[in-house]
């Protein structure tokens, strides 16, 4: 029997994750020199040759991925490395010192994910906002509110768009969560049990603008709970934004017609020239469930790895990639849709009263107004419901008639009339006032127009902190960066005046 051995080439191929690889270029080659400063600073390399390793790495930047021929190496790491080496001797391979290919990647990931999550928290701060501003523009239009997808009880479009605020706020916390647990150094675990060489783990992390250094080298180098996380958090984002987008499908649809969705947010039939498709809002729909598949595939190839590292965490930061580009751009998608959409305000309170909206205030009334009990109300308004045809009647009848059969239906069901035990026809009238409705509902967290406005203010002001929080940690991952190019700059200069003296000498 002939065996078949696979090529060289087939080898590398399966090895290899060529679009996380392009991902962490940046990241890669900020640790890169970060790991250099280092180690010139503990005098663990010559300054000369940091100098040469830095400017190695420097045109090595300016080149880009495809300065690295990145298709010709195993990864990221060793296209670099060896990169370097073409360009600046053999002195180049002293860069990987007190390092492994473990911690390095491992801080890589960190870093990228790290940009990523800041690009992902100022994004979502920018779609609550527009959904503040829609509220404040809508505390008085009154909508239907659903259950089921059954009319339910009449509501304001600002408590609506509200109830999606709130639920994307806590996606705000969740993921601010995951940056400080994603923002911690690995680096210096080398490949399980750390290094013999005098390094500072400390120095490396300040540089690269972590908030603190991952202490036990084993786990530094093998977890990816962190990356867990943020799948975790990107899923229930995109789980809460595909309820929005469903939503706003349903509302364009003609059946509703209550709102209108921007022609850029939407496409054009190929044949059917009347037809305007809510393809966006589909497609973020759909891509809820890619994100939700990499959460899966990654937890899946995480579960039961011994520690430390194995190979296996390779095949996770490809559906980190996937899940952050199909995250980061459906919220930007989902704030240019309600940017531009305008909403039937009069469609929305015609249709508010369909299917008998009122009949949970109307059974209410009759309980305080009467003292029976509130099943006994609810009995008596079924039947209500039943004879005006509530179930799709969007006309509901005047007080005085609404009063007379109460009082017959209360008579068969009772056995005494209701305004015998004190119930008017004015007080059925508020009941049946949707406008009235929604305004006797002023618990906290109601539907009035002045509980709303209260949660609109107090929304404001947290959005404002959380607006704070992200541009804190943008400035301090800006900054520790700055810092890093000064480190480097401050060595380079060294090596310049080196050079010049030993010219002149």
């Amino acid at each position: 029997m002939n065996l078949i051995i696979p090529s060289a080439h087939i080898n590398m191929e399966y090895l290899r994750s060529p679009e996380a690889d392009r991902w962490l270029f940046n990241a890669d080659i900020l640790v890169d020199k970060a790991h250099v400063v280092m180690l010139c600073e503990q005098g663990i390399i010559r300054e000369e040759d940091a100098v040469a390793i830095l400017k190695g790495l420097q045109e090595i930047e300016r080149g880009g991925v495809a300065a690295i021929k990145l298709e010709e190496y195993e990864d990221l790491h060793t296209a670099i490395e060896a990169t370097l080496i073409k360009l600046v001797g053999e002195v180049g391979g002293r860069m990987h010192t007190a390092r492994s290919r473990n911690d390095e990647v491992a801080t890589c990931i960190r870093l990228a994910l790290r940009e990523e999550l800041l690009k992902m928290l100022k994004e979502l701060n920018g779609l609550r906002r527009t959904l503040l501003k829609l509220a404040a523009a809508h505390t008085t239009t009154i909508m239907p509110g659903f259950t089921h997808l059954q009319h339910a009880q009449p509501t304001t479009l600002a408590h609506h768009l509200l109830a999606h605020f709130d639920a994307l706020s806590r996606d705000f916390e969740r993921l601010l969560d995951a940056y400080r647990r994603t923002n911690l150094c690995p680096l210096g675990a080398a490949a399980l049990a750390g290094t013999g060489f005098e390094i500072s783990r400390e120095r490396v992390c300040e540089l690269l603008g972590f908030d603190d250094i991952i202490e036990n080298s084993m786990d530094a180098v093998s977890t990816r709970d962190f990356l867990l996380e943020a799948l975790s958090a990107f899923a229930i984002l995109m789980t809460d934004l595909s309820r929005l987008a469903e939503e706003l499908i349903l509302w364009s649809a003609p059946e509703f017609r209550f709102v209108r969705l921007p022609d850029e947010y939407t496409s054009f039939s190929s044949i059917m020239p009347q037809k305007r498709n809510p393809d966006f809002a589909e497609l973020v729909r759909a891509r809820c469930g890619t994100v939700l598949g990499c959460m899966a595939a990654a937890f899946a190839i995480c579960k039961a790895l011994p520690y430390s590292y194995n190979r296996d965490l390779q095949e996770a930061t490809p559906h980190l990639l996937n899940a952050v580009r199909a995250t980061l751009p459906s919220i930007s998608v989902m704030r240019g849709m309600l940017e531009g959409c305008s909403f039937n305000v009069e469609e929305l309170r015609r249709k508010a009263a369909w299917g008998f909206t009122a009949a949970t205030e109307l059974a209410d009334v009759i309980v305080r107004g009467t003292g029976v009990p509130f099943r006994t109300a609810h009995k008596i308004v079924g039947a209500f419901s039943k004879k005006f045809g509530g179930e799709v009647a969007d006309v509901t009848p005047d007080a005085n008639t609404a009063l007379r059969a109460l009082d017959e239906l209360s008579l068969e069901i009772l056995g005494e009339k209701l305004s015998e035990r004190g119930l008017s026809a004015e007080e059925v009238r508020h009941a049946l006032d949707l406008e009235e409705n929604v305004r006797m509902r002023s618990v906290k967290g109601g539907p009035s127009p002045s509980e709303v406005e209260r949660m609109i203010r107090e929304r404001e002001d947290r959005l404002k902190k959380d607006e704070g929080a992200v541009e804190l940690r943008e400035a301090g991952a800006r900054d520790a960066l700055k810092k890093l190019e000064q480190a480097v700059g401050s060595i380079l200069s060294r090596g310049v005046r080196l050079s010049f003296a030993g010219r002149l000498f």
